[in-house]
């Protein structure tokens, strides 16, 4: 807690943790309003997807520009422009005049999401190193408190406004507002380093070498994430028989033992190192896959209580690793390993959906399992590879 006692105190770590939030206030006063979207251009759930899939596409698009803007502009108001340009894009879905301008509109939410992810992620690492403090896995705790922040507090004030684009643009107003009063502290961050960039001429795969393992590892972790997000309620009611009305418990103690476990996670990383903590969430996540395999509905719920605790900790600590690598700029071996993992985000509902087709939905949890076995094992070589 004592990085999270440090944040809270000083406005050189808040403001730029404040981005992180911001991003899931917006995420998630978003998400309140695709039922509406839904209805008002009356599409199906395919359709809905497809028009989702372009916000994964921006995002795609954007990670690998996003290292060269950092140089060009600085990290620090590359954060700045990115937070305050996701904040006025999130209002255009909802006044889109068409499904195809809806599309258009996702796909721009998408680009300024990728551009903003990897230059916060970024910038964090910069101030880590700079002020040797362990600030990361808290900021990712904010970005999980940002989410509560827009679609908890936001589904309690739904009722006072008549028209969603009216609340969507006053939850961007105080994005935007909130972040322009505290980008002071943190615009002019920049990062003054050796090491290389990838518009140098050089063997590409070499120059990435650095942080190959730790973008497979956070392919890994992020698949068993966007699964877990996508298919926790199925497992419970299907599975292990929860009824649908209470199958949610499983995904809301998943959200709140990740948010903890990230407020906690700068600590065990100081104390334990880095590839030890990424061991320990491994080993803690298989704990908890193996609770929710045994299907009894009070252990599997709090199996995946113990899964958001191990997993938690994983992908802020690959953040850490890849911006502190002596080859790559910052921004280069975060964005490589953002983009690698969002992937795995997006694959692991579907193959999730391929297993169960095949073969139960059981025994795509099993899978799950395998895979977070893997990483660890690949966790255990990197290690090696450092003595």
């Amino acid at each position: 807690m004592k990085s999270l006692q440090l944040i809270l105190r000083d406005l050189r770590f808040f403001a730029p943790t404040w981005v992180f939030s911001s991003i899931n206030i917006l995420i998630g006063t978003w998400i309140l309003y695709i039922p509406y979207i839904k209805t008002k251009f009356s599409l199906d759930d395919a359709e809905v997807g497809f028009a989702l899939f372009f916000t994964a596409c921006g995002l795609l698009f954007s990670i690998p520009l996003v290292p060269s803007i950092n140089m060009r502009l600085g990290t620090g108001y590359s954060t700045k422009l990115g937070v305050l340009m996701l904040a006025l894009g999130f209002n255009f879905p909802l006044l889109a005049p068409s499904y195809e301008w809806l599309c258009a509109a996702l796909f721009m939410i998408g680009v300024f999401s990728g551009f903003t992810d990897v230059s916060m992620n970024a910038l964090m690492s910069i101030i880590e190193v700079r002020e040797k403090k362990h600030l990361m896995s808290a900021a990712h705790g904010f970005f999980s408190l940002g989410g509560f922040l827009g679609a908890g507090v936001g589904s309690l004030i739904l009722l006072q406004f008549t028209a969603p684009s009216l609340h969507m643009l006053c939850m961007s107003l105080f994005v935007v507002v909130t972040n322009l009063v505290l980008s002071k502290h943190y615009q002019d961050i920049k990062e003054t380093s050796s090491k290389k960039s990838l518009d140098e001429k050089q063997n590409f795969l070499s120059s990435l070498r650095p942080v190959l393992g730790l973008a497979l590892v956070a392919f890994i972790v992020l698949l068993n994430e966007g699964a877990v997000e996508h298919w926790s309620n199925l497992f419970l009611n299907e599975v292990v028989g929860i009824p649908l009305n209470q199958a949610g418990f499983g995904f809301v103690l998943f959200s709140l033992t990740m948010t903890l476990g990230r407020f906690l996670g700068d600590g065990f990383s100081q104390k334990l190192g880095p590839y030890k903590t990424l061991a320990y969430g491994c080993m803690v996540a298989l704990i908890g896959y193996g609770f929710i395999l045994l299907t009894h509905p009070l252990i599997s719920i709090l199996g995946f209580g113990c899964l958001g605790l191990g997993l938690s900790v994983i992908v802020p600590e690959i953040y850490r690793l890849a911006g502190e690598n002596k080859t790559l700029s910052t921004s280069v071996a975060i964005s490589t390993v953002s983009g690698v993992g969002f992937v795995g985000f997006l694959v692991g509902p579907v193959l999730l959906v391929i297993i169960a087709k095949f073969s139960a939905l059981f025994y795509s949890y099993v899978f799950l399992f395998c895979s977070v076995f893997i990483s660890f094992g690949i966790v255990f070589l990197l290690q090696k590879n450092t003595k």
